[in-house]
């Protein structure tokens, strides 16, 4: 018998179907090049997993995680068998892999191609990372046919665009369990993502064990922190996934939790534990002892994470915590700081030969370039996506999280649209600006987020130092019940931005393939929909359809806005709006049809009609069971939504009968309201909020269906 390793030559094709499948492979990310021709190997027989030499211990745990997945999408447990001594049925799965010493680096050879024909599964790889983007393509691959589960034939040749494809969760403000997190690096291996960013240090709270600083975690976690052991063994696996793990410990600013530990090191005293904004209190950066505390602290941490890259942060340090304090003024005049940003660009090189002296590349966010710094800081962009072009021009490397933050409760499409490679994607423009001026905003923070005047499209070299991307979620508003929700499926999208071509970008056909690709995600673990529906469940105990139809065409407030709501009613995440999706797929779906309604297309009414029946008819049911704080709020939502789903029937059955006043004061509403919270310069101010939290996200389609 030959070992399972050994390649097997001149195969009997094994059976192959016609494949009148219920469904065409829904590639996410899309491959660089993709074919798919017709035919498909039915899966009943399992598969057989032959090496051309004896796989690494990650690459045979790889391995078996493809293995259950595969039974997990098809449903049942599939033979296994270690060589082809067996059944003809089984499915031949050849991988080639050569030997990368830059895998799970930056530099890391993630290439592969794969093929799958009448002869088998053919997959070859220059490094172990380009295996694992193979076996997540192969699983995506899986289909239902008339005779069960099956595989698609296809011919793909792929690479990935950006070589940083990220995620960064913010466990400070709310803590996340370690096998929440672990969820989520299941969910990126199958998207290709590579980055796991975790904001360990904030004002609210201090997050890892130190043996060095036992204090952080005695007064600064609140009793919620990782043990030493967590942490690296959360390291190991996610480099099983090819993921890295970069953590980041915050400074100068968003110190509290430090400070709360070492108050000699702040720079405003006596420091304020309950302070009205926790994120202000900020490092001494004129102390000695506070650049002995970072490097003793660094060193320490820096051990727990082996990756190359360690991010300082940097952001949002207000300047008053140091223009307060008379003896910073003078620090400042007497050695030539003439601004708090060139007092932080000495600050921010004095930490970067810190980490570059224990073998680490700096990562700060976009205020760190705001004065001259070292060229090896890596750029972190997130105010606007004009800072690309700036830190590339000074030959910084760059990570763009700017257009991708999770936490503002944008669609999918709209991140989707905004490229790393393009500074003027994102950003406010100046109307927004003086807007948000007129109502007080702090000038140095509203023009740092301006993106006009527009930079010059990068230049081919400025190109070369944009590293790629991450999606940003900041847990003020987000538990560890949330998490997958609010990431997933979100994230796929842009997981699709950073890895696929430019010129992918058909927002409808991505909105086909994410639905499929969010199923196979809850099917293989990931419980973004469990966990909803059991926090509908604990909003309406033994009845939440009533709660989730509502939440079917409805979404939280955007763009901040949901944060004041959520803060003026005493910041308790207890309400329908934490149950809504901030791009619910029925309300995509509905939207597609009435555009092809409205194009012509009339035997899509049936299913028109049968989605506004529901949302029409649910206004009953729902305030049946709105009857405590959680719901009772959203009881006039509710009401509108079966107004206008009303009135869209109306126009669908052909009554012509012109809207009433009181009807369409109800669109207009709904209409001022999803405008309102469309950007960030409506986001800032005021306190009168819709019911519930929530906007009828599926207005525009009603709107349209009803000729407004």
């Amino acid at each position: 018998m030959a070992p399972a390793y050994a390649a097997t030559q001149g195969l009997e094709p094994v059976a192959v179907s016609a494949g009148v499948a219920t469904a065409t492979p829904s590639l996410m990310p899309v491959p660089a090049s993709v074919s798919l021709p017709a035919g498909v190997l039915p899966l009943s027989g399992g598969i057989t997993i032959l090496w051309d030499q004896k796989p690494s211990a990650l690459l045979s745990r790889a391995a078996n995680r493809f293995t259950h997945r595969i039974d997990a999408l098809a449903g049942r447990v599939l033979p296994q068998q270690k060589d082809l001594a067996g059944p003809a049925t089984s499915i031949p799965v050849h991988i080639q892999v050569g030997e990368d010493h830059d895998a799970l680096t930056v530099h890391a050879k993630e290439n592969y191609s794969l093929q799958v024909n009448a002869s088998g599964v053919t997959l070859t790889a220059e490094g172990p990372d380009g295996v694992l983007h193979g076996l997540a393509t192969l699983a995506q691959l899986v289909t239902r046919g008339e005779n069960g589960p099956q595989l698609a034939f296809a011919e793909i040749t792929d690479s990935p665009r950006f070589p940083w494809r990220g995620i960064m969760i913010d466990i400070s403000r709310h803590f996340m369990a370690v096998s929440t997190l672990q969820r989520q690096l299941d969910a990126m291996e199958l998207l290709k993502m590579n980055v796991l960013h975790l904001h360990l240090s904030d004002g609210t709270g201090f997050r890892v064990e130190s043996k060095k600083f036992p204090e952080l975690t005695e007064k600064g976690s609140h009793g919620q922190y990782y043990t030493q052991r967590e942490l690296k063994d959360l390291v190991a696996y996610a480099a099983d996934r090819g993921i890295r793990i970069v953590p980041e410990f915050d400074v100068p600013g968003h110190a509290l939790a430090f400070l709360l530990a070492h108050p000699e090191l702040a720079a405003q005293s006596p420091v304020n534990p309950e302070p009205k904004n926790k994120n202000n209190a900020a490092l001494d950066p004129t102390v000695p002892g506070t650049l002995r505390f970072v490097r003793k602290l660094y060193a320490e941490m820096g051990k727990l994470f082996p990756d190359a890259y360690f991010h300082s942060g940097g952001d949002e340090v207000d300047p008053r915590e140091w223009m307060k304090n008379p003896k910073i003024v003078a620090y400042m005049k007497d050695n030539g700081f003439a601004t708090p940003q060139a007092l932080q660009a000495h600050f921010t090189a004095d930490v970067q030969k810190v980490l570059a002296d224990q073998g680490k590349i700096m990562v700060g966010w976009d205020e760190v370039s705001e004065a001259p710094i070292p060229k090896e800081v890596v750029v972190d962009v997130w105010r606007s996506s004009k800072f690309l072009a700036s830190a590339s021009a000074d030959h910084h490397p760059v990570i763009v999280s700017a257009g991708y933050y999770l936490d503002l409760l944008q669609p999918a499409a709209q991140h989707y649209l905004v490229d790393p490679y393009d500074p003027a994607a994102n950003g406010i423009t100046r109307e927004q600006a003086d807007k948000l001026l007129a109502k007080g905003g702090r000038p140095d923070l509203v023009n740092a987020f301006l993106k006009e005047p527009a930079p010059a499209p990068l230049t081919d070299e400025q190109k070369q130092y944009i590293l790629g991307g991450e999606a940003p979620l900041w847990s003020e508003l987000v538990t560890d019940e949330m998490l997958d929700a609010r990431y997933w499926p979100r994230a796929a999208a842009i997981a699709e931005r950073f890895w696929s071509p430019a010129s992918v970008r058909d927002v409808n056909d991505m909105y086909r393939r994410l639905a499929v690709v969010n199923t196979e995600l809850q099917i293989t673990g990931l419980q973004a929909q469990a966990n909803t529906h059991r926090m509908a469940l604990r909003l309406s105990p033994g009845n939440a359809d009533p709660v989730e139809y509502l939440a079917s065409a409805t979404v939280p407030l955007r763009n901040y806005v949901m944060n004041r709501y959520v803060s003026h009613r005493g910041n308790a995440l207890d309400e329908i709006g934490e149950v809504t999706s901030p791009d619910p797929f029925q309300t995509v779906r509905f939207s597609m049809l009435v555009d092809q309604y409205v194009a012509g297309d009339h035997s899509v009414a049936p299913a028109l009609k049968a989605q506004m029946q529901v949302w029409r008819d649910n206004d009953a049911a729902f305030q049946q069971v709105a009857t405590a704080r959680g719901l009772s709020e959203a009881v006039p939502t509710s009401h509108n939504l079966a107004v206008m789903a009303g009135a869209g029937l109306n126009a669908l059955n052909g009554h012509k009968k012109k809207l009433s006043a009181a009807d369409k004061k109800v669109f207009d509403q709904e209409d001022t309201l999803i405008n309102s919270s469309a950007d960030v310069s409506g986001s800032f101010s005021g306190t009168s909020f819709p019911a519930g939290g929530l906007m009828i996200v599926a207005e525009p389609a009603l709107r349209k269906l009803v000729g407004l």
